[in-house]
């Protein structure tokens, strides 16, 4: 899919929540644009319960956000580790960022970013295989150690499978960690900021290493208002990796679950008359993932690595509520498959014009049939 034909201002990049912007409002204080084909209209996002209907059904992921952001050092270089996703044998799929100064990170050109020799002597690096990363050892705080083994896909050597030692994960991320964010971002947020309210914990320490953003501006209230409308909820699972924020890959698997009981009520709504939303593009690839190709979905716990584009389309979803991603971002292949091209440029350039704030701070739009 081409990018749509519009740039997005810089300006109009979300750089602090909604609640830090203006004093005195919540969460859903940010801006619904809904897009209903290519006619547009424009919202706040509290009028959500009056532009839904009873007997729709809100699909929604309770994986919690980590604070998968950890500093380490390879030899004397500073690096960030970014703790993408727990694989079945208890490795992590991490990437290794560079900081960049202003509390963020780039991408890195070289994973050590000290001279080769210079590495091995220092920190005892191992292996020559896969371009000479293998092997590699990240200090960690608290005495813990990250040893790189394999690249977790063939597509590329961002993300790469690496054991920890002196530390379990969870434990490392609780007192070490911070949420990941980008340079859009002014400043560093506590990690409250960045969970949704239909966040649950997982005893085994798994979650999202980057927020399901789409459900942030949810407050319990507008829950409630939305229950007594008849609107309902069905919660899926999808544990979201580090996102490719340069080059836009598509997504790798991911762990999700869609329960027994979300499952009927899917299936419900779409033997009704509701409308079937999926509340952020985790939810359509968890939904998507346990539907069948007769149009039902089935309990289903395990890893996804389906894509979603328009030539695959959806089988269930109906509808979306997502935030605005960049042009060149491979959500809007998924945006595609749900409602259409047309639909997504025309919205994207009523976005624009109608200075719509972008990323997971910002505004978000509703794609309905």
């Amino acid at each position: 899919m081409p990018a749509p034909a519009v740039g997005v201002p810089e300006e109009l990049s979300a750089r602090v929540p909604v609640e830090q912007r203006e004093p005195g409002v919540d969460r859903d204080g940010v801006r619904l644009l809904v897009s209903r084909g290519t006619e547009v209209s424009h919202h706040a996002f509290a009028e959500l319960p009056g532009l839904l209907r009873a007997g729709d059904l809100l699909v929604v992921n309770t994986s919690p956000t980590l604070a998968a952001a950890v500093d380490g050092r390879v030899g004397h270089a500073r690096v960030v580790v970014h703790f993408s996703t727990r694989g079945d044998d208890g490795r992590w799929a991490v990437e290794l960022r560079e900081p960049d100064g202003r509390g963020t990170t780039h991408a890195r050109t070289e994973v050590t970013g000290v001279p080769r020799a210079r590495a091995e002597e220092e920190e005892g690096v191992e292996g020559r295989g896969c371009g000479g990363l293998a092997g590699t050892r990240v200090r960690l705080p608290g005495g813990a150690r990250l040893v790189l083994e394999e690249p977790l896909s063939a597509r590329g050597e961002r993300l790469w499978w690496a054991r920890v030692s002196g530390a379990g994960v969870p434990a490392l991320l609780r007192e070490h960690g911070r949420p990941i964010r980008y340079s859009y971002t002014e400043r560093d947020q506590p990690l409250s900021v960045y969970q949704t309210v239909f966040a649950l914990p997982y005893t085994d320490g798994t979650g999202s290493a980057e927020m399901p953003s789409a459900a942030r501006p949810f407050t319990a209230r507008l829950v409630a208002e939305l229950v007594s409308r008849g609107v309902q909820f069905a919660p899926v699972t999808l544990h979201t990796g580090v996102a490719s924020a340069e080059s836009h890959e598509p997504p790798y698997p991911e762990r999700f679950a869609v329960p027994e009981a979300s499952a009927r009520l899917i299936n419900a709504a779409r033997a009704g008359d509701g409308r079937v939303v999926a509340v952020g593009t985790t939810a359509v690839r968890a939904v998507e993932s346990a539907a069948g190709a007769d149009g039902v979905v089935r309990a289903r716990a395990g890893w996804t690595d389906l894509v979603v584009t328009p030539e695959r389309g959806v089988r269930v979803v109906e509808g979306l509520l997502t935030g605005l991603h960049e042009p060149e971002a491979s959500h809007l292949l998924m945006l595609e498959a749900v409602a259409g091209r047309a639909a997504i440029d025309r919205g994207y350039e009523a976005a624009v014009r109608g200075r719509y704030l972008w990323h997971e701070f910002g505004d978000v739009h509703l794609l309905l049939p």
